[in-house]
């Protein structure tokens, strides 16, 4: 009953995307580029000795703590083939042409008939979900094919669904699962507490990839020109509440270059920045080796930089505290940079320790942004945050080698 009851909620979420397309971008592109998927699965994937590796990640964020796994299973097992998927089109129009992966796709509707008829395409011989996602009827699927399904990267809360009185029916989908390689010790206790011990905390394996990034770094030229000999503030995945914040302190009479790198790259946002800074900013795709000497803001449009940018900076801004959470803070602690954000943070485990060592800072408002950058500027403050970003990094990578040391293929 309760699955009917599931799979008939999949299709009226089916049914309002589709509705919202027809005015919004974002819901257009998650029907679009669902539509003939199980034709191109067919086409593109061949039956073929070798073995094949689903990975499945909600979004772009989540893909990040996959890639690590990717590359690593790519590195180790060249005959591997990696099937990779999204659900929302912020990971999949990005991350749609990543080489390494042998293909990406969106993932089809959460329903019995795709779930049966996806498995019977790709024949995965082991199936990685990475963090939190939870399609019952792929997870049906797979456990009745018996094929080996991991969470990587995986974390639980208490005000999850899964540890409610009600929420039998939405824990037995726990059982597909043949192991959790989890975040935090806290994971590992809510799942233990209903009766799941085949669980490792083997920690955020996004902390690999940072510290890879950060040791495989090309230079920037045009970032070097602007940059020159001053201090850079570094915004990056900001929204307007961050950049109404920034707009509102003077860089320049503290003597800072500022780059901002907004979370969403469309005109209307690029327009909207270059309106709160005038004639102070240029954007990167105009700007050449003349003109970058004349700016004192850099505005980012385009996406794929800022992880390499983060080179160059002084002090890190991160978006999203104004609103709905913080973006990826650990890119610009792995550079060594003390690293601000807004007050919506507590969700994040990395965020409050980071914070809790002082390699981190809480920005409510302006006056606390001069205050903080005064501090970091001005006192030993700014080399030890510098020094307890890096180490914290450090401290915490080595979960893609406990994941893919312990399983076998």
């Amino acid at each position: 009953m309760m699955r009917l009851v599931y799979t008939l909620f999949i299709y009226f979420y089916f049914a309002s995307i589709r509705f919202a397309s027809f005015f919004n971008a974002k819901a257009k592109l998650w029907i679009d580029g669902r539509s003939g998927i199980f034709q191109q699965l067919k086409l593109k994937i061949q039956s073929s000795p070798s073995p094949v590796i689903w990975v499945h990640c909600a979004s772009l964020g989540e893909f990040e703590q996959g890639r690590p796994i990717i590359e690593k299973l790519k590195k180790d097992h060249e005959d591997i083939k990696i099937v990779l998927t999204f659900f929302s089109p912020s990971g999949y129009e990005v991350r749609k042409n990543y080489t390494i992966a042998d293909h990406v796709f969106y993932l089809p509707l959460d329903t019995p008939a795709n779930a049966k008829k996806f498995i019977s395409i790709v024949k995965p011989t082991a199936a990685f979900f990475v963090k939190y996602e939870f399609w019952f009827n792929y997870l049906t699927e797979l456990k009745n094919n018996a094929i080996p399904t991991y969470l990587v990267s995986g974390i639980f809360r208490p005000d999850h669904y899964f540890f409610k009185n009600y929420a039998a029916w939405f824990r037995s989908q726990l059982t597909a699962f043949n192991h959790f390689y989890l975040q935090d010790e806290q994971s590992q206790k809510l799942l233990n507490s209903i009766g799941y011990k085949n669980t490792t905390v083997a920690g955020d394996t996004r902390f690999d990839r940072v510290s890879e990034v950060s040791k495989n770094i090309k230079n920037i030229p045009i970032i070097e020109l602007f940059k020159q000999q001053n201090p850079l503030f570094i915004a990056g995945s900001t929204w307007e509440p961050d950049e109404e914040l920034l707009s509102g302190f003077d860089f320049e009479a503290a003597g800072f270059k500022l780059i901002i790198a907004p979370h969403e790259i469309t005109e209307a946002r690029i327009q909207f920045l270059l309106s709160k800074f005038k004639d102070k900013a240029q954007r990167y795709s105009q700007v050449n080796e003349e003109t970058i000497k004349t700016t004192n803001v850099l505005i980012i449009d385009n996406m794929g930089m800022l992880s390499s940018i983060y080179q160059y900076g002084t002090v890190a801004f991160i978006g999203g505290g104004f609103g709905k959470g913080i973006h990826n803070i650990l890119e610009p602690a792995a550079f060594g940079l003390p690293v601000l954000f807004g007050p919506n943070y507590k969700k994040f485990e990395e965020a409050k320790e980071l914070v809790h060592l002082r390699g981190a800072f809480v920005v409510n408002n302006g006056k606390d942004l001069q205050s903080i950058i005064q501090l970091l500027t001005r006192s030993p403050a700014g080399l030890l945050a510098e020094a307890t970003a890096k180490r914290f990094i450090q401290h915490h990578i080595g979960a893609t080698n406990t994941i893919l040391g312990d399983i076998k293929f």
